[in-house]
Formats: structure tokens, sequence, C-alpha cells
């Protein structure tokens, strides 16, 4: 692996651990605080930095199987933080969520988990 791919998998990791912290008090606490916010947000722009890192690092196309699984991800993740976001400037500090807001938070946030897991996977067997 290059510098740059390597630089790349140490940020997405500082993602997972990130949007991972939003992600649990958000599902433990079923409301939007200021550290969820910014831990959410964090996540985000850190997995956008490590995929432009990656696929600078890479030698394959962007659009892997790996890539698109990885992109995805990160959409799903930026409606979240954009329905957060939302509720919060709507509703204000430490406002409750809904059920489908926590459900598609859920669900991206295991997708996300799936990609960080694939693309790990992938790594080691090269």
């Amino acid at each position: 692996m290059n510098p740059i791919s390597i630089t790349g998998a140490f940020i997405i990791t500082g993602a997972l651990l990130s949007y991972g912290i939003a992600s649990i008090s958000l599902q433990q606490f079923k409301m939007i605080s200021p550290g969820v916010l910014l831990f959410l947000s964090l996540g985000v722009i850190l997995d956008i930095i490590a995929t432009i890192f990656m696929m600078f690092g890479s030698k394959n196309t962007p659009f892997t199987l790996h890539g698109c699984i990885g992109y995805f991800a990160l959409f799903i993740m930026f409606i979240v933080l954009v329905i957060v976001w939302r509720v919060y400037l709507k509703e204000g500090s430490n406002s409750f969520v809904s059920k489908k807001v926590l459900l598609f938070s859920k669900i991206a946030y295991g997708w996300w988990v799936f990609a960080y897991i694939i693309g790990s996977l992938l790594i080691i067997w090269k």
C-alpha cells in the first residue's frame, strides 16, 4: 500500500470512530446533542477526506465494487447528517428524533461498517 492510501486508511478509521460515537449516542439517548452533531459531522468530513486520499492512492479505477459500496455508504451517511441537522435546527438542542430517523441512522451506520470491513478484508487478502 502506498503512503497516500495508508493515510486514507488512518483517516477512515478516525471517521469510523467519530461516526460510531455519534450513531451509538443517537441510538442510546434518542436525542440530538451538540456532541452528536460534532461527531456525526466530523465522521462525514473525515470520510470524505479519506475517500479522496484512497481514490488518489489507488491504482484501480474509482468504480470498483468496494468503491461503489463506500460511495453509497458515504452518501447515506451524508443524508443522515442532513436529516439530523434539520431536526436540530428546527427543534433545538437536545431534541428527540423519530423512530424513522433512528432506523435510517442505524441502517446507514451498519452499511458504513460493512463497507469498512470489506475494504479491510480486501487489503488483507492482497
